[in-house]
């Protein structure tokens, strides 16, 4: 990896913290204000919605780590780089919204089926409103820095504070009903119960896109595609052919095989697979590490041989 890629992981990891930190500081402030509101204002989906902001709190605790490791430069230990641990955190992330989502759906449960409810007051819609606001502005500067640095766990991270924005819009509606009639005093656990099915959605999108990144899935054919188009545009390269490439966190490892003119010298073979290398390093941002191989045309020595 170059000095300006260098340059450039060193900011997309100080950006990624960055975002990261503003959605630890407002999480912890929702905690505080969601917990005096669902007291106070006799709200259980707005306590539950304090829960869901306490996992978004631990999930920050588990990005930031992920940041900091996974983008370490590649070491013996780890020759390919330390990408996958980004993935895990995402992973991570997934699991501890799962969690939050299993206790909001059984409490809520409980609730219907014993019948218990509680007419909440004014003071909890305005918290409602309060997190619907704050999160959906953090959802939007998460996901838009997640997907320039491609961070799986930031880009996570995001769907959380989006996933809080839709559960406190759930919860608003329960509050605004029971509001309306007291005899609807049961809406707000209905609410509950749909913050979690909300929960759950989100966390069966995070765990199965991290899985398929563990998995060593083959990125997108389009990806794909430009890989090939431009390795066969470096001069000297006759065709291109065998192109693999996984995901490792945020980057994109890519092997393939050239053939090229068998009558060149080596070093000549050689400096048009370095020519390729460098090509798609500098071209594709995902593209972390290149490996070619040199394939003599068949065609060529078939000649030779006549």
């Amino acid at each position: 990896m170059g000095v300006s890629s260098s340059l450039q992981s060193k900011q997309d990891l100080a950006a990624g913290v960055r975002v990261t930190l503003v959605g630890l500081v407002l999480n912890l402030l929702l905690i505080g204000l969601k917990l005096f509101g669902g007291i106070v204002g006799r709200s259980q989906a707005l306590i539950a919605d304090a829960v869901h902001s306490a996992s978004d709190l631990f999930g920050d605790g588990v990005v930031l780590l992920g940041l900091k490791w996974g983008r370490k430069e590649a070491d013996a230990d780890h020759p390919y780089g330390h990408g996958k641990i980004e993935t895990i955190a995402g992973f991570v992330v997934g699991l501890i919204l799962l969690a939050a989502a299993g206790s909001i759906a059984y409490n809520a449960i409980a609730s219907i089926y014993e019948h218990e409810g509680r007419t909440p007051s004014s003071i909890a819609i305005i918290v409602a409103v309060i997190s619907i606001g704050s999160k959906e502005a953090v959802y939007w500067y998460t996901r838009a820095v997640g997907r320039r640095i491609r961070s799986t766990a930031v880009i996570a991270n995001a769907w959380h504070h989006r996933t809080d924005a839709l559960s406190s819009v759930a919860v608003l509606i329960g509050l605004i009903a029971s509001q309306i009639n007291p005899n609807w005093f049961l809406a707000d656990s209905i609410a509950a119960l749909v913050v979690s099915l909300f929960l759950m959605h989100t966390c069966w999108s995070l765990l199965w896109g991290a899985l398929r990144e563990l998995s060593d899935i083959a990125p997108e054919r389009r990806i794909l595609a430009e890989l090939k188009e431009r390795a066969a545009r470096v001069p000297g390269v006759m065709q291109v052919h065998d192109l693999k490439a996984r995901h490792s966190g945020p980057n994109l490892l890519v092997e393939m095989h050239v053939v090229v003119d068998g009558r060149i010298s080596v070093y000549d073979g050689h400096e048009i697979a370095r020519e390729v290398r460098v090509r798609l390093l500098e071209d594709i941002d995902a593209v972390s590490d290149v490996l070619v191989h040199l394939d003599p045309d068949s065609e060529m020595k078939d000649d030779e041989e006549d």
